[in-house]
């Protein structure tokens, strides 16, 4: 897994047996280049000769999957692999356009590794007419729905889904806007790390009203669900714009501080307004580490036990790596991979396309 926080890649390797089992064995951390980084950013935004840079760019994520496959079997023998569930690197996810595209050359890997590959998990949900996002909710719901409480699951990486797990009704999920995303951005500009770490810069500053009230204005809040975002609405561009509009001097820790607050309050409000019903937020993705944003989002949301999953017994830093294997496996086994409540899809259908070793 590689998502929009464009930090590395996340694999695990994982034993799944019927469809609402499956266990981690190991998992492998391998963090992008600043160059592919820096490539891999560019190319969210056109550009000339985009078409040629994503695919050469294609084949070094390939080559760069391969190898956090290698890293993570160890020993263990390619040929007991069933498959390798590669979500690849989105570089554009334009669903009211009919598509969404995710990079990183599935042939090529199937070739590097000498196991089957399965890839492209988001299109055929957008050809049914869905968002092709979120896809963990169906994950969620068969590995961590209570049948007693009414849970929520926030997955806070470069944006946050949520999705709702109550006891009887429908199972939704949604993206409910930026998670890390925009708090990396601002940070690699002013003080060139990439992340905020336990939220710390943002601690030293203070919330600016004027800015939460008109980030909080952002339309996309308002829009019911099924939907989904990404790096296409809540970048760097429009941030400067928004300060830009605001015409007061903010020091760069406040609007740190401010993005934090916006993170925390975006989930809160959607989870008050959507699964008012819910007694437990359980997070995972690179979210959960920050200390700052957890305090925040239990604040904003007093009435609900907040945790990470590690509560659950599922390390928060691999749910959404595991949730593509189970993806990978749902392809394998001809079932169905979305929930249409989640994405907005006309039914459930089969993801993924398959790549044989």
């Amino acid at each position: 897994m590689s998502g929009t926080s464009l930090d590395g890649v996340d694999a695990v390797l994982a034993e799944a047996g019927p469809a609402d089992q499956i266990r981690l064995i190991r998992s492998h951390y391998l963090p992008y280049a600043d160059s592919l980084r820096a490539q891999l950013l560019a190319l969210h935004a056109p550009q000339s000769d985009e078409i040629h840079l994503a695919a050469v760019a294609a084949n070094e994520l390939a080559r760069l999957y391969a190898e956090a496959v290698r890293a993570l079997l160890d020993g263990v023998a390619p040929n007991s692999v069933r498959a390798i569930g590669c979500h690849g690197q989105t570089l554009r996810h334009r669903p009211a356009d009919g598509y969404t595209l995710q990079i990183g050359n599935a042939a090529l890997l199937a070739e590097l590794t000498g196991i089957t590959v399965v890839a492209d998990f988001r299109s055929r949900d957008i050809a049914a007419g869905g968002q092709g996002a979120p896809l963990v909710p169906a994950f969620h719901a068969q590995i961590l729905r209570h049948p007693t409480i009414h849970r929520v699951i926030a997955n806070i990486g470069g944006i946050t889904n949520i999705t709702d797990l109550p006891l009887d009704g429908t199972i939704r999920g949604w993206d409910t806007g930026p998670g890390n995303m925009l708090l990396d951005a601002w940070i690699k500009r002013h003080r060139g790390t990439h992340y905020d770490r336990d939220g710390a810069w943002a601690a030293s500053g203070a919330v600016h009203p004027g800015l939460l009230a008109t980030l909080a204005n952002h339309p996309y809040l308002k829009l019911p669900p099924p939907k989904s975002t990404g790096r296409e609405q809540f970048n760097l561009d429009w941030l400067d714009a928004t300060l830009n509009g605001l015409d007061q001097t903010i020091t760069p820790a406040d609007v740190q501080a401010t993005l934090l607050e916006f993170t925390a309050l975006s989930l809160a409000d959607a989870v008050n307004r959507e699964c008012s019903d819910a007694k437990e937020l359980y997070v995972c993705g690179g979210g959960a580490h920050n200390g700052a944003l957890m305090q925040r989002i239990g604040v904003l949301l007093p009435n609900l036990r907040v945790a990470t999953t590690a509560a659950l017994g599922i390390d928060p830093d691999w749910v959404e790596a595991l949730a593509f294997a189970w993806l990978a496996r749902q392809t394998l086994h001809h079932a169905p991979g979305n929930l249409p409540a989640a994405t907005g899809a006309r039914g459930k259908r089969i993801l993924g396309a398959i790549y044989p070793a």
